[in-house]
């Protein structure tokens, strides 16, 4: 796959990452009333499973038979990535008092940019 073609791609299905990672996080939070933070963590981890899934069949179009050291390599990353995601998202809400909203656009804008350089350079290479 060309780069262009990978590239909106993976702009396409991280999008829809982030809309099951927004509608997860405000349904355990404002439906279920679940603390913030672990509404964010189950978020994480729903559209970490989404995430994998779009990137491994349509984004980097993977033919990796070790799936398993894939999906560790992945999962490995967004742990990283997921535990910026839970910090920032407390520094945003509990210490700087932005709303949810705003610090989930910037927290996601971030992860973002730090799963594609994961994904690209060591999970799906």
């Amino acid at each position: 796959m060309d780069l262009t073609k990978e590239f909106i791609a993976y702009i396409f299905f991280g999008v829809l990452t982030t809309i099951v990672n927004f509608i997860t996080y405000f349904l355990f939070s404002g439906i279920f009333e679940i603390n913030y933070l672990i509404s964010n963590i189950i978020a994480w981890f729903v559209s970490v499973l989404f995430a994998y899934i779009t990137n491994r069949i349509w984004v980097f179009e993977s033919k990796d038979d070790n799936m398993l050291k894939e999906i560790l390599l992945f999962y490995g990353g967004r742990v990283f990535s997921g535990a910026i995601d839970t910090v920032l998202m407390y520094v945003f809400i509990s210490i700087l008092m932005t709303g949810d909203l705003f610090a989930k656009i910037v927290v996601q804008v971030v992860v973002t940019i730090l799963n594609y350089v994961f994904s690209k350079f060591l999970v799906f290479k």
